[in-house]
């Protein structure tokens, strides 16, 4: 059952480009994707965006940034998967091809591949923001970076004669 989205969701559904996603305990991650019709759709799996969590029915909180770029709301959805062959997947796929930057081919193959290897994930309002205005959190919310082996330096070329500077 959807729930339709209050006024501020709505508005701020409409602008987005990109979205953090909450699934279960993990950490927020950033997601872009397409709202229709009070709805985000997200496109996630190989070659596309990694969303975890997105694969299965589920239930996910969205945060949205605002003009000045920061966090205005976060509201819970309630995560179906789109079909392959299904009504909404004629509706919605060709609209979400035509979002996808930097796509190699055509829409229609696109779509063909998205059928084939990717999830559609629809993500309707399940209820009313948890946070929005003076329920937002004061501080930073900034995850300390991941650990990588590219952020680890690396010894520096040998030079067989002196550079000059």
């Amino acid at each position: 059952m959807d729930v339709r989205p209050e006024p501020l969701v709505d508005e701020v559904q409409r602008k987005a480009a990109v979205a953090w996603l909450t699934v279960g305990g993990a950490p927020a991650y950033c997601v872009w994707c397409l709202a229709l019709d009070g709805v985000l759709y997200v496109v996630s799996g190989p070659d596309e965006q990694p969303a975890p969590g997105l694969d299965q029915p589920a239930e996910a909180g969205v945060t949205a940034r605002g003009d000045h770029g920061g966090r205005i709301v976060t509201w819970p959805v309630a995560v179906s998967r789109v079909w392959p062959g299904t009504d909404e997947w004629e509706s919605v796929t060709p609209q979400l091809a035509g979002k996808r930057l930097n796509a190699a081919g055509t829409a229609d193959a696109l779509i063909a591949r998205w059928a084939a290897r990717c999830a559609v994930s629809r993500l309707a309002p399940a209820g009313p923001p948890v946070a929005r205005g003076a329920t937002l959190p004061d501080g930073s919310l900034a995850a300390p970076p991941v650990p990588t082996p590219a952020a680890n330096r690396t010894r520096k070329p040998f030079r067989l004669h002196r550079v000059r500077s």
